[in-house]
């Protein structure tokens, strides 16, 4: 049973930068696929960025491209988003996910481990 968490959020002004961690535990087998997904209140969950971590290939959603970047750190075993000049559109709660599969990666939407989020809010 993977488990997944999540950390870094805050409130920042717009304009301003956030870096999410997700670090995942109880895994038996190599993680081969994570993404971050973000979901604002009465809003359907958005998947923001993906990474297949074999080969550092990524996915962005247009609404976070060239202000977004998805990063991986094998020493710590741990997945980042960068967030910089953030919006208040940017506003939700984010959450890791992660499958042992690579297959299909960049286009997937379902995953089997999901953290329990973290809160990032950004007033104008």
């Amino acid at each position: 049973q993977v488990q997944l968490a999540e950390s870094g959020g805050g409130s920042v002004q717009a304009g301003g930068s956030l870096r999410l961690s997700c670090a995942p535990s109880g895994y038996k087998y190599g993680l081969r696929c994570m993404a971050w997904f973000r979901q604002a209140p009465g809003e359907e969950r958005e998947r923001v960025a993906t990474m297949l971590l074999t080969t550092g290939s990524t996915y962005y959603a247009d609404s976070v491209m060239g202000r977004f970047t998805i990063s991986q750190d094998n020493a710590k075993n741990t997945l980042y988003l960068q967030m910089n000049s953030l919006k208040p559109e940017d506003t939700g709660m984010y959450y890791c996910a992660a499958t042992p599969t690579g297959v299909g990666c960049l286009g997937r939407t379902d995953f089997g481990s999901w953290g329990r989020g973290t809160q990032v809010t950004v007033s104008s």
